[in-house]
Formats: C-alpha cells, sequence, structure tokens
C-alpha cells in the first residue's frame, strides 16, 4: 500500500469518527390545540375547516390507529381528479389540502385506508 492511500484512509476514518460523535438535536413536536371548527365526535373521520376553498383548506384526519391513508378528491362526475398518502397518528390530525389546481365547482373528498375502506367523507366548493 502506498503512503498516499494510507493517508487518505486514516483521514477518512478520523472525519468517519468525527461526524459520527457529534450530537443532533431534534426538535421536539408541538403539541396543537385543536380548533373547534375541526373537532370530530367520532373516533374516526374527516372534517373540514371550511367548505368553501380557495387555494387551500385545513382538515382534521381522526384515525383509530396509525396508518398511511389515502386521500381522493373527486369531481361532480364522481371522477378522482387527485389522489394523494399521508402517514397519520392515532386520534386528530391536522392535514393542508392544496386546491389551486382545482378549476372552480363542487367536489368530494375521501380518505381511505390501506385497504380502500372508507374512514369519511366530505363536500367542499371551490371558490
Amino acid at each position: 500500500m502506498r503512503k498516499i492511500d494510507k493517508l487518505l484512509g486514516l483521514g477518512f476514518l478520523v472525519t468517519l469518527l468525527a461526524l459520527s460523535c457529534r450530537k443532533i438535536d431534534l426538535p421536539a413536536p408541538i403539541a396543537q390545540e385543536l380548533p373547534s371548527e375541526l373537532k370530530i365526535a367520532n373516533t374516526v373521520g374527516i372534517k373540514l375547516q371550511s367548505h368553501f376553498v380557495t387555494s387551500e383548506v385545513a382538515m382534521n384526519v381522526k384515525s383509530e390507529v396509525a396508518q398511511t391513508v389515502t386521500i381522493r378528491i373527486f369531481d361532480i362526475a364522481n371522477r378522482v381528479v387527485s389522489k394523494s398518502t399521508s402517514d397519520v397518528r392515532m386520534g386528530d390530525n391536522i392535514l393542508k389540502v392544496y386546491t389551486s389546481a382545482l378549476p372552480s365547482s363542487a367536489y368530494r373528498i375521501g380518505i381511505y385506508d390501506s385497504n380502500g375502506k372508507q374512514l369519511g367523507i366530505t363536500d367542499f366548493n371551490k371558490l
């Protein structure tokens, strides 16, 4: 082994050691107060902050278990115009729905579990 290879290997090991000893502080989750307009009485469901939307709307997705849910937005002909997934924890989950790409119309938004079971559905109007 050449001397330069030994020096490069030693330098790599020292760098690796220095980086592995560095402490990384992760931010603690901030507990949010659930706005009254987003409270859901049932154990599962969906509730929009407002049924009249311009570019985005907050919604509460309440789940009995932590899971990945599929969010589908349907147009008035019941065609899926938007589909996304989100990881939710047990209980209340505040999510944002962005609607700026949708034309003004009436829509239905549904939440489904990984087996396709509907957890909740509600309507909104895009202004």
